[in-house]
């Protein structure tokens, strides 16, 4: 449920290698260590609960002591609270390195780190989840609290379409569709999940796969499918409309009423201001939902904008 601006695609390679759990990129260095002492020519710059901050060689370094059996879409949480917030760092790609070196290093074969990645998320979601489909009631903060409702009214919403085709547009991990192919939407028989980032798509191909629960990827920007006219049931669109500027947000919008046959579902965060850290970069509100909405009447679809966890826009055809 992140994407970035079609035509910047990120240079994401899922499996590089972290040898000696220590991943290197362009901006950033991320080591895993314990205890997370100074080490040779590092100059350490801050602390906080789960990470050291400093600087190695020209470049951000970030240690931690996470491991396979901790690690999950929750330390996008961790790493937004201790190291953006506090302004410690900044930056959307930064974010995105810190996030997957974090992954990488924990253990030495990528795809264990990021298979212990999907399962952990997963079994989380499914926590915050009761067996009557809604969102349980919990305390609890971080990314998959957060977003877990949203998950489920979305699901909720496909298996009220009666779909048995899904497309999910800005998928970024695939944790929707994984959801789906799993059968918490119905009867739904085909999932294809498309991402701009071909990496992502990739790593959410391998990871389906060896998770047993096979979604089909698709690299593509989300404004320009290469499907013909009404593939599939319904279009899911959670979150990704706050990544683009507002004529990409059109065009995606577009896109996703000519592929559906029956339904689109769309959701966006309500904030006052873009964050910057998840590459956020304008805000939308119901009334921008309304517009949107109202400028499809002509083309035969109906629409409801309410709030739940965010905005929604739900689009069922005539």
């Amino acid at each position: 449920m992140s994407a970035l601006p079609a035509g910047e695609p990120m240079s994401f390679d899922p499996f590089r290698p972290a040898p000696d759990g220590r991943y290197v990129d362009e901006a950033v260095v991320v080591v895993r260590r314990r205890p997370m002492a100074l080490v040779g020519p590092e100059r350490w710059v801050g602390r906080t609960t789960h990470f050291g901050i400093g600087r190695l060689g020209g470049r951000l370094l970030v240690v931690h002591g996470l491991g396979t059996t901790s690690v999950s879409a929750d330390v996008s949480a961790l790493v937004a609270d201790e190291l953006f917030a506090p302004g410690w760092v900044v930056g959307a790609d930064a974010f995105e390195s810190i996030v997957t070196g974090v992954v990488l290093t924990c253990h030495e074969d990528p795809g264990t780190a990021w298979e212990a990645f999907y399962r952990n998320t997963l079994h989380r979601l499914g926590e915050l989840t009761d067996g009557t489909g809604t969102a349980a009631r919990t305390a609890a903060a971080g990314t998959l609290a957060e977003f877990a409702p949203i998950y489920v009214r979305a699901e909720a919403l496909v298996a009220q379409a009666g779909a048995r085709s899904l497309l999910d547009l800005g998928s970024c991990f695939g944790f929707l569709p994984l959801r789906v192919a799993d059968g918490r939407a119905g009867a739904v028989r085909d999932v294809l999940a498309c991402d701009v980032a071909p990496g992502t798509a990739r790593l959410l191909d391998v990871m389906s796969r060896r998770l047993g629960t096979p979604v089909r990827t698709l690299a593509s920007d989300a404004a320009r499918v290469p499907l013909p006219d009404r593939s599939v049931d319904v279009v899911t669109v959670l979150h990704l409309l706050e990544h683009v500027d507002a004529a990409h947000g059109e065009r995606i919008l577009a896109e996703a009423t000519r592929l559906a046959r029956r339904c689109v579902v769309v959701a966006v965060p309500i904030e006052d201001e873009a964050d910057p850290t998840f590459g956020h970069v304008r805000t939308i509100g119901l009334d921008d939902l309304r517009r949107a909405g109202e400028s499809l009447r002509a083309d035969g679809w109906v629409a409801q904008v309410d709030e739940h966890h965010g905005g929604w826009l739900v689009l069922d055809r005539l």
